[in-house]
């Protein structure tokens, strides 16, 4: 028992005096860390005992908000949250050395920062808000937290919009340092920084964030082999307002032009509505060129469905002037075949005045061969208006002809345009909803 009492008391003496001769202030430590000298050289040098030492950057990127998109310029802006995590061999303490203090708040302009930049950045340099300090734990570990209004550029494929789902890359990578001296990672898995950035998530605007994908790679260049962090982002558009704005006004005007059909030919009423149904197509066409780019290779399947709507409503115009023909000159070559018989009717009632004021001259031993003579005349003057009648009927149609070729003419197209759109609509579904 006296010698247990005797370890105990040692031991509490062993506490009291360790806890007179340590160190509770930030200037203690931070003379401690040979961080109060001018001299210092720990913000130009990699933090590394051994220079062969790769130095892992570990790098975690937050979406805090998908601010919009740029079909045009083929270029995201998005609002980020970067972490950094390194490790710095120099700058480690015991926290109960100096009464447990565990981190520590360091300018950045006293450390080594790694230049870490993203590939496909195309912000203004404004954009980007840096943390002022670092955080440095005891063991070495350097935490540093960076804010930016990210404008990154996209290869977009806009085949199936405005049902359409982006994957687009952010390339985290050194300015200077190859895979020897410095090594890109993330701290934490890509299903965690998916599960932080729809927690986080202030704006999405017309997307929603499907998924995110962390590739750790090298990138070999011409002068040296870099290590890489790819986060692949996809995300999907919301097309609910483009069907609203677009597609059903667009199927709208396709179905007006099919009812046209059964409008009267008469007054021009139809050929008018026709003809604004074509003004209408042409304004849709002109909204889609302001979205999509002329720099698209493959056409998409909307640029598609306008351009044959707007196809189909032409040859309608088109079919509405020929009928429109054919019915005119129905009715005038209804008119010239009253014409010529009013003529003829006109003919003979002259031959017979004339032939009454003959005979009223005449002397009746004279009568009979005057009769005779004007009698042959009449019937040579008969007889040529009939055959300029016949041959002016051989040359022109029957009168009705016309009118039935083009109800001929408007019930085969009639019957082509539906089944020209019912094809139209079933490939632009099957399209949009294949995969």
């Amino acid at each position: 028992m006296a010698a247990l009492r005797t370890l105990q008391f040692l031991a509490l003496i062993a506490g009291v005096s360790s806890s007179q001769f340590s160190d509770c202030s930030y200037f203690g430590l931070l003379n401690h860390l040979n961080l109060t000298s001018s001299n210092s050289l720990l913000e130009i040098m990699r933090p590394v005992k051994n220079w062969t030492d790769p130095t892992l950057v570990k790098v975690d990127m937050v979406l805090y908000g998908i601010l919009g998109l740029d079909e045009k310029s083929q270029t995201v802006t998005s609002h980020i949250w970067i972490t950094k995590y390194w490790m710095n061999d120099f700058l480690t303490w015991n926290s109960s050395d100096f009464c447990g203090i565990d981190e520590l708040f360091l300018p950045r302009s006293m450390l080594w920062i790694p230049d870490i930049i993203i590939k496909q950045d195309a912000s203004d340099s404004g954009t980007i808000a840096d943390d002022p300090w670092v955080t440095l734990h005891p063991s070495g570990l350097m935490v540093t937290f960076a804010r930016q209004r990210l404008t990154f550029t996209c290869n977009f494929n806009l085949y199936k919009f405005p049902f359409d789902v982006q994957q687009c890359n952010i390339t985290f990578l050194s300015m200077g340092a190859d895979v020897r001296s410095l090594v890109l990672g993330s701290a934490r898995n890509d299903s965690t920084l998916l599960k932080l950035s729809e927690q986080f998530m202030i704006t999405q605007g017309e997307w929603n964030l499907i998924e995110i994908k962390i590739v750790c790679t090298n990138m070999t260049s011409v002068e040296r082999n870099q290590s890489i962090l790819v986060y692949m982002v996809t995300l999907e558009r919301r097309p609910f307002l483009y069907v609203i704005n677009f597609i059903i006004p667009m199927v709208y005007l396709l179905v007006l032009d099919l009812g046209a059909f059964f409008l009267s030919e008469s007054g021009g009423d139809k050929l008018s509505f026709k003809v604004t149904l074509l003004l209408s197509i042409s304004v849709l066409l002109l909204i889609l060129k302001d979205i999509l780019p002329s720099t698209e290779v493959c056409l998409p399947l909307i640029a598609s469905l306008c351009v044959s709507v707007f196809t189909l409503v032409w040859l309608s115009v088109l079919e509405t002037m020929l009928v429109n023909f054919l019915t005119h000159l129905d009715d005038v070559c209804g008119k010239n075949t009253e014409s010529s018989t009013d003529a003829d009717r006109v003919i003979k009632q002259e031959a017979n005045l004339h032939k009454d004021e003959e005979y009223g001259h005449v002397k009746p031993e004279e009568a009979p061969r005057r009769d005779a003579d004007l009698l042959r005349t009449i019937l040579d003057e008969v007889k040529s208006a009939q055959q300029k009648t016949e041959s002016q009927k051989k040359q022109k149609m029957k009168p009705g002809f016309c009118r039935k070729l083009a109800k001929i003419v408007d019930i085969l197209f009639f019957l082509l345009y539906f089944l020209a759109v019912l094809m139209l609509m079933t490939y632009i579904c099957m399209a949009w909803v294949e995969f």
